[in-house]
């Protein structure tokens, strides 16, 4: 049944970042924290985990071919997220899983009331 669970994760993640660019954060990570009961450090270390490879190229291809892709942007946004993704990986494996989940939650109320009030 856990297979099951975590094809259907990232199947999710998958079509929801065809459509939003988001997967990792938004759709992995909460899913894996509630249907397969990981902590918060396992199921961000999980998400990065699938991230690693090349999972987003061929959505990728298909926004360069459209020319909805600025490649330029995407490789400084991934040196970005490189060294990033080191820094919070160290802070986050000394909070406390329910801080974290929190925090988190919190991380995404913010997100939507943003987007939900920007025109």
């Amino acid at each position: 049944m856990s297979i099951m669970i975590y094809l259907l994760i990232g199947l999710a993640a998958g079509v929801l970042s065809g459509i939003f660019g988001i997967g990792g954060g938004v759709v992995i990570v909460p899913a894996l924290i509630l249907f397969a009961k990981m902590q918060p450090q396992m199921a961000t270390g999980t998400s990065l985990g699938a991230l690693l490879l090349p999972v987003g190229a061929l959505g990728a291809l298909t926004y360069w071919r459209n020319g909805n892709l600025d490649v330029r942007t995407s490789l400084l946004v991934a040196v970005g997220l490189f060294f990033g993704a080191y820094v919070g990986a160290v802070v986050a494996q000394g909070v406390a899983p329910l801080v974290l989940r929190r925090m988190f939650a919190a991380f995404l109320v913010v997100v939507a009331v943003r987007m939900w009030v920007t025109k």
